[in-house]
């Protein structure tokens, strides 16, 4: 299908494609990474073993989350287009049906049957997957999957956050590193927070709380289980 035309108006809703890997791959990297620096650190680990196993999770965590991104918006991608192949063949078979049914989806939306009926043979005219495509389907310009760019904003945004933990682990004496990567990392994941609501248009206190809650309850889980993994070592 073509490209839907965008109006020059810019809408949030526009940045919900990358802003979401964006912002899971960074809150990832942070959370995950920190956790498992600090899960480690409470075991009485050497500091290169501190670093051994941040390093390993950053490389393994970056990946996992190209991987899972590509596939997961891969199968979005797919049934879109199984969709949009679907529509055609339509299209091509029974063309005043599917300017009733066009008409139809206006008319349940509050346009009168008769103009309801005109609005879709004019967009038809002009594009008539496109508007099957926007006003059926609910694909557009700005909803379609993007698998690349997914893949490769999540794995960005994940090595900048766990990057963070480990430059915390390289600063610090080896008996701080627990404390100071945990406030680090809660202090990060309430700046992510923040950054992401103002981005989407949400609320910011509550996001804040919501990423620093569950991040806070990872650091504590991990740090439990290094310091009863170190007692029994």
């Amino acid at each position: 299908m073509s490209r839907l035309h965008i109006h020059s108006e810019r809408h949030l809703v526009a940045r919900i494609g990358w802003l979401r890997a964006a912002v899971l791959g960074a809150n990832d990297g942070i959370v995950s990474t920190a956790s498992l620096v600090v899960g480690v650190a409470a075991a009485n680990a050497l500091k290169a073993d501190i670093l051994l196993a941040g390093a390993a999770g950053l490389v393994a965590g970056a990946m996992s989350m190209a991987a899972g991104e590509y596939v997961s918006v891969s199968s979005q991608s797919d049934t879109e287009k199984a969709d949009l192949a679907r529509e055609t063949a339509e299209l091509s078979g029974d063309r005043d049906a599917e300017v009733a049914e066009l008409a139809a989806i206006y008319e349940e939306r509050g346009v009168e049957l008769a103009l309801a009926k005109q609005v879709a043979e004019q967009l038809m005219a002009k594009d008539a997957l496109a508007a099957h495509a926007r006003d059926e389907l609910g694909i557009s310009e700005i909803s379609s999957a993007r698998p690349i760019q997914a893949a490769f904003t999540s794995a960005g945004t994940f090595t900048l956050g766990a990057a963070v933990p480990l430059a915390v682990v390289l600063a610090v004496p080896t008996a701080w590193v627990p404390a100071a990567v945990a406030i680090t990392a809660l202090a990060c994941l309430a700046v992510l927070g923040a950054v992401g609501a103002r981005a989407g248009g949400a609320g910011v206190l509550k996001s804040i709380l919501r990423v620093t809650f569950w991040g806070a309850f990872a650091l504590g889980l991990t740090a439990g289980i290094g310091k009863l993994f170190g007692a029994v070592v």
